[in-house]
């Protein structure tokens, strides 16, 4: 039998933690499918409870973010990369936070570019299967267990939102930021759809919504569709920042017993 290593010892480490990890997202599926006994609901609730007091403990003294969403399979050598590392960079002179969901790619990009300017970057990282870890370029960040709570997260500390290429989290996070503001659940922060070419197919779907009287048309002015950094900059200078950020920049005391 072959001597056990140190990289053999490290790698049954590795796999222990991805089983564990297994083993919570297993727990969270078991949820999602019915009722449980009410002590094991009461429980789930804590949980939750515990995730977003240490999720507004991390982000309390952020100050004014804008959200930026996209894929996490962009790569550096993408245009849309250097196009995310714009708008980081660009929000940053705004005196905004960047805040994303704190991993790769576009996410990665935008908090690169906040960064690079002297900006500050967080994240609202996500435990996943296949594990996601924060990209190098946030001040802070914090890593949720709950998609749903990611999503509270970023859009409560959120002035305004920039929806760049991406796949179904992408959509799904668009979507819920236009329903929040819709249905007025939210101020009607401004929403950017960048990359005309690929967000184009969702131009005759809302026409076609509008013609069915399924949404108001007002409804589809909720959403500016650019190419142009300087144009989504622009807009958000004009919107969020005259409109709300100014009542966001509130100086709040930081206490020392709770080691803020």
């Amino acid at each position: 039998m072959p001597p056990i290593t140190d990289f053999d010892q490290k790698d049954e480490s590795f796999a222990h933690e991805k089983k564990r990890d297994s083993s919570k997202i297993d727990s969270e599926k078991i949820f999602l499918e019915g009722p449980r006994s009410r002590l094991k609901e009461l429980f789930f609730a804590v949980k939750i409870l515990f995730e977003f007091i240490a999720g507004f403990r991390v982000l309390h003294f952020s100050g004014p973010c804008v959200a930026v969403f996209g894929s996490a399979r962009i790569t550096e050598d993408s245009p849309i990369y250097q196009k995310a590392r714009q708008v980081g960079a660009g929000l940053a002179g705004l005196g905004f936070t960047t805040i994303t969901g704190g991993g790769p790619g576009i996410m990665e990009a935008a908090n690169r570019g906040a960064k690079e300017n002297n900006g500050q970057s967080v994240g609202c990282n996500i435990r996943l299967p296949k594990e996601q870890q924060p990209n190098p370029y946030l001040d802070k960040w914090f890593i949720c267990r709950y998609f749903f709570v990611r999503k509270v997260l970023m859009f409560k500390y959120s002035a305004a939102f920039i929806i760049m290429p991406g796949g179904m989290g992408t959509l799904d996070e668009f979507f819920e930021a236009l329903t929040l503001i819709q249905t007025k659940k939210v101020l009607d922060f401004p929403i950017i759809l960048f990359g005309k070419e690929f967000w184009e197919p969702l131009q005759p779907l809302f026409n076609t919504m509008l013609n069915a009287k399924m949404v108001a048309p007002e409804d589809l002015k909720l959403v500016l569709f650019t190419d142009s950094v300087e144009e989504a900059l622009t807009n958000i200078n004009l919107t969020a920042m005259t409109k709300y950020a100014e009542n966001r920049r509130q100086n709040f005391r930081r206490w020392r017993i709770l080691g803020e």
